[in-house]
C-alpha cells in the first residue's frame, strides 16, 4: 500500500513543456506528478506566449529564471546546471510531440508524453532506437490505466477466473463535441480537430487509444490478427477527421472483439466501459465507478468486487492509496501512472534491469502500439471501412 514512503532514493528533477495556464492537461500532469514526492518541478516552458508562461510558472512556485520561453531554449539552458532537469513530461498537441521527445532524448532527459505519442510507428520507433541508445525512459501518460482494479481484472483473466476469452466490449464515449460550437470557441478542442495538428484520427486517437491501452494491459497475451474500422464526421466540417467511429476486431485466439469511440454520443458525461467476456464468467468495468469491478460467474449471483478490500490479488495492492472505505479516482490513477513511471527512470539510472522487467506501466511500446492502433483503424476506414491484416511493426518486417 502507498503511504507516502519514498520509492525511490530522491525526487527527479522535472520539467515541463506546455501544460500552462490555458491547457487542459497541465493539472491533471501535476497532480499526477507531485503526489508521492518522487518529481520536483524546477523548470518549464509552460506556453507558447513566453510572458503569460513565465508569469503561470512563477504562480506554481518555479524560479523566474527556470521559466523559459520555449523547449529549445531550456533543454539547452538546463544542460548547463548541476541541477538542471533529468525529465521532461510533454503535455503539447500532438503534431509537436516527435520534434520535443527527439530533442529531449539528445539532451540526455527521460520523457513523459501526451498520447499519441505520434503520428506514425516510424516516427515511435525513431523514439525507441533512441531512447534505447541513450539508455533513458519514454513513458506515456494514458492516465487511466493507472486505477488499480485494471490490475485485478489482470490477475483474475490470468488465473482462469473467466475461462478462454471470447468477446472483448470496449467503449470511450462522450457528447463534449456533439455540436460545432467547441471547435470555435475552445482552444483545447480547435486544434483536435484539426489535421495538420491532431494527426490522421480524431476520437480514435484521442479517447480510444486510452480504452486500447487498458485493453492490452488486461489482457497482455491478445493479438488483434484484423480489424474494420468505419468511421464519421457527423460535425462535417471535421472532415477527414472522424468524431465517431466503430472497430470490429478478430483476435488471433478466436476471440471477437468492438469498440465504439465518440465525441458525439450527446448527453453522455463518462461513457468509458470495458467488459471481457469468457466461458465462465464476464467481468466489467466503468470508469465513473471505477472502485467497483462486476465479475458476472454463470449461473451464479452477480459479485460487485471492491477496490481495497483484502479479497483482491495481491497485484493490487503496491498501489492501493487509501483503503477500502473511502474512494479513489482519476488524479490517484494519474499519480499511479507517474509513480510508476519514476520507479521506472530510478531503476533505468541504477542499472536495474530486474525491477523493470517486472513494472507493469505505460512504456515506449505502450506507446508505439497506440499509434499502431490509430494507423489500422484509419487504414481500414480510408480503404471503405474494410477488414484489413493488423499490422505491427514486427508483422511488416516478418
Amino acid at each position: 500500500m502507498i503511504n507516502g514512503e519514498n520509492r525511490i532514493t530522491r525526487p527527479l528533477r522535472w520539467g515541463m513543456v506546455g501544460g500552462g495556464r490555458t491547457g487542459q492537461v497541465g493539472y491533471k500532469h501535476r497532480t499526477g506528478a507531485l503526489r508521492d514526492k518522487t518529481y520536483d518541478l524546477v523548470a518549464g516552458a509552460f506556453d507558447i506566449n513566453a510572458e503569460r508562461g513565465k508569469d503561470f510558472g512563477v504562480n506554481l512556485g518555479v524560479d523566474s529564471d527556470r521559466c523559459y520561453p520555449d523547449y529549445q531554449t531550456m533543454f539547452a539552458e538546463e544542460s548547463n546546471l548541476d541541477d538542471g532537469i533529468e525529465v521532461v513530461s510533454i503535455a503539447t498537441p500532438n503534431g509537436t510531440h516527435y520534434e520535443i521527445t527527439m530533442a529531449a532524448l539528445n539532451a540526455g532527459l527521460h520523457v513523459i508524453c501526451e498520447k499519441p505519442l505520434v503520428f506514425t510507428t516510424k516516427e515511435a520507433v525513431e523514439i525507441k532506437q533512441l531512447a534505447e541508445e541513450k539508455g533513458l525512459i519514454v513513458g506515456v501518460t494514458y492516465g487511466f490505466s493507472g486505477n488499480v482494479m485494471l490490475l485485478q481484472m489482470r490477475a483474475m483473466i490470468e488465473q482462469g477466473k473467466i475461462g478462454d476469452i471470447h468477446l472483448v466490449d470496449l467503449q470511450y464515449t462522450h457528447g463534449y463535441a456533439a455540436t460545432v460550437d467547441g471547435d470555435k470557441k475552445n482552444a483545447a478542442q480547435k486544434w483536435r480537430v484539426d489535421p495538420k495538428i491532431a494527426g490522421p484520427s480524431f476520437v480514435l486517437g484521442d479517447l480510444s487509444t486510452h480504452t486500447y491501452y487498458m485493453s492490452q494491459l488486461i489482457m497482455p497475451e491478445m493479438k488483434i490478427k484484423k480489424l474494420l474500422c468505419d468511421r464519421q464526421s457527423f460535425v462535417g466540417s471535421r472532415y477527414p477527421l472522424e468524431d465517431n467511429a466503430y472497430v470490429l476486431m478478430h483476435y488471433e485466439n478466436g476471440a471477437v472483439g468492438r469498440m465504439w469511440t465518440s465525441a458525439v454520443d450527446a448527453g453522455c458525461m463518462d461513457g468509458q466501459r470495458i467488459r471481457i467476456v469468457g466461458s465462465k464468467a464476464s467481468l466489467e468495468w466503468w470508469d465513473s465507478k471505477p472502485n467497483e469491478l462486476r465479475y458476472e460467474v454463470q449461473g451464479e449471483p452477480i459479485q460487485t468486487l471492491v477496490r481495497g478490500t483484502e479479497y483482491l490479488d495481491e497485484l493490487t495492492s503496491e498501489y492501493e492509496r487509501l483503503g477500502t472505505l473511502h474512494q479513489e479516482g482519476l488524479s490517484d490513477a494519474w499519480a499511479n501512472i507517474y509513480l510508476r513511471i519514476a520507479v521506472a527512470i530510478d531503476a533505468k539510472n541504477r542499472g536495474d534491469e530486474a525491477t523493470l522487467d517486472k513494472l507493469i506501466y505505460p512504456d515506449i511500446d505502450a506507446g508505439i502500439a497506440g499509434v499502431q492502433w490509430i494507423e489500422n483503424c484509419v487504414r481500414s476506414a480510408d480503404n471503405g471501412s474494410v477488414w484489413v491484416e493488423y499490422e505491427t511493426e514486427e508483422s511488416v518486417h516478418a
